[in-house]
């Protein structure tokens, strides 16, 4: 039987990531698995194992999923972790009120986790009732521009 809590190598905790989290900004940028948003899946390799994936690429998943992710609706994540943006939906404002409160949901979301310096430069595209957004993310060590979209 399949081990429900498996341990590989790239799972342990070592004493220089004990290190970079005392010494550092308090932002730990850990491995995570690789995950298919449009497919609501993990990606898996060719052998049939979840794909592992580096620092930045856990850290643009993390922002990703906190985005998408309700505020308050799951009890296993904190207060802090998630959007507001399904409120938005039938709210009835004008677009510059919404993309102001888009950008302001945004910005709290992921500004909540230590590895973030900054969110800023979006950019909005309105088809119909959906609003499609980008906006460039600064973590500690890089950037990284992020799309997504939300229907009003």
């Amino acid at each position: 039987m399949a081990n429900l809590f498996p341990e590989t190598e790239d799972m342990v905790w070592t004493e220089d990531a004990e290190t970079e989290l005392l010494e550092g900004s308090g932002a730990v940028f850990g491995r995570s698995w690789r995950f298919d948003f449009d497919a609501g899946e993990f990606v898996m390799s060719p052998t049939r194992k979840i794909a592992v994936a580096d620092e930045r690429e856990a850290w643009v998943t993390w922002c990703e999923k906190a985005i998408r992710t309700p505020r308050y609706r799951h009890l296993i994540y904190s207060r802090d972790y998630g959007s507001e943006l399904e409120d938005l939906v039938g709210s009835g404002y004008d677009h510059a009120l919404l993309e102001s409160e888009i950008r302001r949901m945004v910005s709290e979301a992921l500004l909540a986790d230590a590895r973030t310096e900054s969110v800023d430069q979006f950019v909005f595209a309105w088809e119909g009732e959906a609003c499609r957004f980008s906006c460039r993310i600064q973590s500690v060590r890089d950037e990284v521009e992020i799309i997504e979209s939300v229907v009003i």
